[in-house]
């Protein structure tokens, strides 16, 4: 009943107090403030795991976050996002992530108390022997019948998702990726196909490969623990909510028409204006610079020197900047910051560490100078098809 009158409008102060929360979440949709606060919520969550873990503490969240989405439902704009046969997998994946973390810092949080205790952990001593019959057959059976059941029931409440054949002159706007997929998408916003498709793929792939091997610490094998691999989960944690996770939901839920941003409680609407056109590197420092400053001839170079081509003199400004964030700047944290790391783990995993570490990065970085300064790229060099 309560829902129904936020919904309707109706109670007074209460409509007006929906209306204010819709906006509020409207407005923090975009992803300089959106991506920013589900930073912070990562960080607080990792802080404060022994707090929230805690089993009442947890399901009061639970109830939170249902009646915070049953709430958002009586919203059209938001029900017919949230109903699509498309999106559906996006909520299921947000109970889902939510569970198996809770699950995994609950015995973290567990584990960690008793070694502060000096008291054994929850999985010394434990008979990790499974008979193949019948234990594991019979839980493969029931877990193949829930399953199946999942799917018949899936299959018959939701309408698959098949659209006609591909028209050239009737395209989708928004035309999306599966959303398994939107998070490399969202990604196409900031970086060219062949980073955001090819290459952070592939260092996402291998940097979960090389963890064990870039990871020396001999601690935490064989059971939960944060305290004892804090930095390793850490970034784990980063990559894998903040740069993948939030990416997905903001592709699905916030991405409109023309690729817009919506609020979840906005019509989508296929008339609003695209965005400023975005700058490079080199325009700032060969076009915006010098008409501020005056302290040389605004325009960008169009003439060789000597052997020199005249794109590698217009995008030499980006290009140092690159070079001393791949390679000056791993140097100065060997000696400062990861000191204690680069000490570990040696040259050879130093290396293959910081190129993974830059990849990834990367994307925060472009992400918040896109934002504030509406930068493009770092360099493009469009006679070899080499923007970054």
């Amino acid at each position: 009943m309560m829902f129904d009158m936020l919904a309707s409008g109706g109670g007074g102060p209460s409509s007006g107090l929906s209306a204010m929360i819709k906006d509020v979440l409207n407005a923090s949709s975009v992803p300089e403030i959106f991506v920013p606060i589900m930073t912070v919520l990562t960080i607080v969550f990792l802080v404060t795991y022994r707090s929230w873990t805690k089993p009442k503490v947890a399901a009061g969240l639970g109830l939170l976050f249902v009646a915070f989405y049953l709430w958002s439902a009586t919203d059209p704009n938001f029900l017919k996002i949230i109903v699509k046969p498309d999106n559906v997998p996006i909520t299921i994946m947000l109970v889902a992530t939510a569970l198996v973390t809770w699950v995994a810092f609950r015995q973290a949080a567990i584990n960690d108390a008793r070694l502060e205790r000096g008291e054994p952990l929850i999985e010394s001593g434990a008979d990790d022997k499974v008979l193949v019959w019948p234990d594991l057959v019979y839980t493969e059976l029931i877990c193949l019948v829930l399953c199946s059941v999942a799917l018949v029931v899936w299959a018959i409440l939701l309408k698959a998702p098949l659209e006609p054949p591909a028209n050239p002159t009737n395209i989708p706007n928004p035309s999306k990726a599966p959303w398994y997929f939107l998070g490399l998408q969202e990604l196409l916003v900031y970086f060219d196909p062949w980073i955001a498709g090819v290459l952070l793929p592939t260092f996402i792939v291998i940097g979960l490969l090389a963890l064990p091997y870039l990871d020396k610490n001999p601690l935490g094998n064989g059971y939960y623990t944060f305290k004892q691999r804090k930095f390793v989960i850490w970034m784990y944690m980063f990559g894998w909510v903040v740069l993948w996770i939030v990416l997905i939901v903001l592709g699905t839920f916030l991405r409109g028409p023309n690729w817009n941003i919506f609020g979840p409680y906005e019509a989508w609407d296929p008339h609003r204006p695209a965005a400023l056109l975005n700058i490079n590197v080199s325009d700032v420092f060969w076009v915006v610079l010098p008409e501020k400053t005056g302290l040389w001839k605004p325009g960008l170079p169009t003439d060789d020197i000597g052997p020199i081509p005249a794109y590698l003199i217009r995008e030499a400004p980006g290009l140092a900047l690159l070079g001393g964030y791949f390679f000056v700047l791993p140097v100065v944290l060997a000696s400062t910051i990861f000191r204690k790391i680069y000490r570990d783990i040696g040259f050879i995993r130093y290396v293959i560490f910081w190129t993974i570490m830059s990849w990834m990065f990367i994307v925060p970085v472009k992400m918040v100078l896109r934002w504030l300064f509406n930068l493009k790229y770092f360099v493009s060099i469009t006679e070899w098809f080499l923007n970054i």
